[in-house]
């Protein structure tokens, strides 16, 4: 049986995921749109940009965070003073974090998925007259489900695996930030809590491998439906 505080953990980094991931999807889209279709000064640049939270220890980013949107960070500040927007220390900023270190593999699968889509069958929908918008929605869209899918379950399995951006930018404060990895963080370095970490590791393990297979069965599913139209 899990305590009050372990499913407290476990539903904070549900829903701090969660949001994460549906937050920084339009901007995924956007981004990996962008990579896959249109070649501009400075591509690499952005490229290597959007890919830096894959090689940057999470601490650094977590630092960096910190820096920008702090209260007195020089965009945390225009936000507090103006919206009374807060990040640091806050469920908010925990969102930051995991979607800042989650976001290259949310881009990489839906740039991977948009480079297979034959560029052949956009142009001749606008031959035929079809927006670039209609093109997108009735052409490029669907085609890019199976992307879209795996990139968003890989992107929410590994922000519910985050600690170091996340401790580092809004600390460790049980029921606003602290999700799994930091409540099993707290469990070992309290003596004799060593079954409340195990019980947090299996878990996460649990947790991981079902995001994993689901965004396999959805990406077959959608392949299947695609092939089947």
């Amino acid at each position: 049986m899990l305590s009050d505080y372990e499913i407290q953990a476990l539903l904070l980094s549900l829903k701090i995921s969660g949001v994460a991931v549906l937050v920084s999807l339009p901007l995924g889209m956007a981004c990996a749109w962008l990579l896959a279709r249109k070649n501009f000064m400075g591509k690499s640049v952005l490229d290597g940009l959007i890919h830096l939270p894959l090689v940057l220890p999470p601490v650094v980013i977590g630092y960096l965070l910190l820096v920008m949107l702090g209260r007195q960070g020089w965009l945390g500040k225009v936000l507090y003073d103006w919206f009374g927007l807060t990040f640091s220390f806050s469920w908010r900023g925990a969102v930051v974090a995991v979607a800042v270190v989650s976001f290259p593999l949310m881009v990489r699968a839906i740039r991977l998925a948009l480079e297979n889509v034959d560029p052949k069958l956009e142009q001749a929908a606008r031959t035929l007259g079809a927006s670039p918008l209609r093109v997108f929605l009735t052409i490029t869209l669907p085609l890019t489900i199976p992307g879209i899918l795996t990139g968003s379950v890989l992107a929410f399995a590994r922000a519910l695996g985050e600690f170091g951006a996340t401790i580092t930018f809004v600390s460790n404060i049980p029921g606003e930030t602290q999700t799994i990895p930091l409540a099993m963080f707290s469990f070992i370095e309290t003596p004799g809590a060593e079954s409340q970490a195990a019980r947090l590791c299996v878990i996460a393990i649990a947790i991981a491998l079902a995001s994993l297979l689901t965004s396999e069965w959805l990406a077959r599913l959608a392949r299947r439906r695609l092939e089947a139209q």
